[in-house]
């Protein structure tokens, strides 16, 4: 069995990657970090960062390494909790959650794993949870993970 694993960096991730490890111990994982290239570009055109249209290459390959590395510290967070953990990075081609289902798709994941709530902040509160797009958008079965205690 493949289970896929969404993970942000964030509190709530790193739980769900430990409660997977409990109760899935042994089972092959995917460790999936989306990345918004275009959250991304406007968090650079908002700071004044940006260099033009044609876009900063050396920026976005800086970005796209920090993802991959977020990625495989998820996949080292899994593996030491006792899944046979590898690591995945995917821009988000429409909406993160959108990218989620998808690769659960071509893995052929017979689960989803995802916390609660992640890194999208204000975002998400006006266009729903990570976690709730998923559940409401995948055919395959999810495991949304709870905030870990004293979590607000």
């Amino acid at each position: 069995m493949t289970i896929l694993i969404a993970y942000d960096g964030s509190d709530d991730a790193k739980a769900a990657i430990a409660f997977a490890g409990q109760i899935l111990k042994g089972e092959s994982a995917v460790v999936l970090t989306v990345w918004e290239r275009l959250a991304m570009t406007s968090a650079r055109a908002s700071a004044g960062l940006m260099t033009g249209i044609e876009g900063d290459f050396a920026g976005d390959e800086a970005l796209a390494e920090a993802m991959r590395e977020l990625a495989r510290h998820g996949a080292d967070l899994a593996r030491e909790a006792g899944l046979d953990a590898t690591p995945r990075c995917d821009v988000d081609a429409v909406a993160v959650w959108a990218t989620i289902v998808d690769v659960a798709d071509e893995i052929d994941a017979k689960l989803i794993v995802t916390g609660t709530r992640g890194l999208g902040g204000v975002r998400s509160l006006l266009m729903g949870s990570t976690s709730d797009r998923v559940l409401h958008h995948t055919r395959r079965p999810v495991l949304v993970v709870p905030s870990p205690e004293g979590h607000a």
